[in-house]
């Protein structure tokens, strides 16, 4: 009785779990534990169906000496690996001494902690250059410069660049995290996107040649503002690292087959060096840069397009980077038609 109880608990829980009777074999496994371990494990020694040496070691003491315990092991199945965390327990039941296996996929979790190393280690290197170089230019003005007109000048506007720099990097640090705070609330806004995109694009057409070629009216549902914000960083990457001229197009596709339905496209093209086929997938990295001397030298912080890639997921659109060498770089972002 007291086993069909268990069972019954046992199938309630959403991770993978095992119970293993006193004879060492697999008395129950839940839902989970059959799709994650095969539903050929019950009945089968824990010594066979669970094989890994810290799992063995981990039975093994629960038998011999009532322990529990936990451990973390790598688990891979068609092809796929995961991290799972291992909590086993020790029940007393009507037969004697059974294991309570509970497996918990912490591989999102590791994921996560991993990125957030790496996100505050960037920030903190991306921060501490233009810091260095105030702090040394601050000792030169307190110093060798401190009479030299012509020098002071040239320091302050040393400075003042870096202070400028941080400040990007601020701005977009702050968007970023508005964005993925956001994430979870699709826009429900019905707005024209190519008045959007002409909005955006007026501002920089004193400092770049913008060729719009734009339909519409182009009705998605999404965040105004957010959208500007797109349109702004396709057109300022054209402007700093695709020779100061980009064509911006925005087209009807009838279906677009990820989306499932209509759609509309907007594309910068850019008349830049283009960049090689191995860069292109990590372009949407955060603080991933092609050439970083380049890209710091033209003012860029690393993070216009993870901020880009971020706001297109919010809005369940798609985003498309195509480049090649000699070629220039396309950028093309889809969103659901909403008219």
């Amino acid at each position: 009785m007291a086993l069909k109880v268990v069972g019954a608990v046992l199938d309630a829980l959403s991770d993978a779990a095992l119970l293993l009777g006193p004879d060492g074999r697999v008395a129950v496994a839940n839902a989970p534990a059959q799709a994650r371990f095969g539903v050929w494990i019950v009945g089968q020694s824990y010594v066979s169906a669970l094989r890994q040496p810290p799992i063995l070691s981990l039975v093994d003491g629960c038998f011999a000496h009532g322990a529990g315990g936990a451990v973390e092991v790598t688990h891979v199945a068609e092809g796929v690996e995961s991290r799972l965390r291992l909590q086993l327990t020790p029940l007393v039941l009507d037969r004697g001494l059974h294991a309570l296996l509970v497996f918990r996929d912490v591989s999102a979790a590791k994921r996560d902690e991993a990125l957030q190393s790496a996100f505050v280690a960037n920030v903190s290197h991306e921060l501490k250059t233009p810091l260095t170089a105030i702090l040394g230019f601050i000792d030169t003005l307190e110093g060798p410069a401190r009479d030299d007109a012509g020098g002071r000048a040239r320091f302050l506007g040393l400075m003042r660049r870096e202070a400028e720099r941080m400040s990007r990097l601020v701005a977009d640090l702050m968007s970023l995290a508005r964005v993925e705070a956001q994430a979870a609330r699709r826009p429900t806004a019905r707005l024209d996107w190519a008045e959007v995109v002409r909005g955006a694009a007026e501002p920089l057409e004193d400092r770049m040649a913008v060729e719009m070629r734009l339909g519409g009216p182009a009705w998605v549902r999404g965040d105004a503002d957010q959208l500007v914000q797109v349109a702004t960083n396709l057109l300022e990457n054209a402007l700093r690292y695709g020779g100061g001229a980009a064509e911006v197009a925005l087209d009807h596709v009838a279906r677009e087959p990820v989306l499932r339905g209509p759609a509309w496209r907007m594309t910068v093209r850019d008349r830049g060096p283009g960049i090689a086929p191995e860069h292109v997938p990590r372009l949407t990295d955060r603080f991933y840069r092609v050439d970083a001397h380049r890209s710091r030298a033209a003012g860029g912080t690393g993070l216009g397009l993870a901020i880009v890639k971020h706001i297109v997921t919010r809005h369940r659109g798609r985003l498309r980077i195509d480049s090649a060498l000699g070629r220039g770089t396309s950028v093309a972002v889809l969103l659901p038609d909403a008219s």
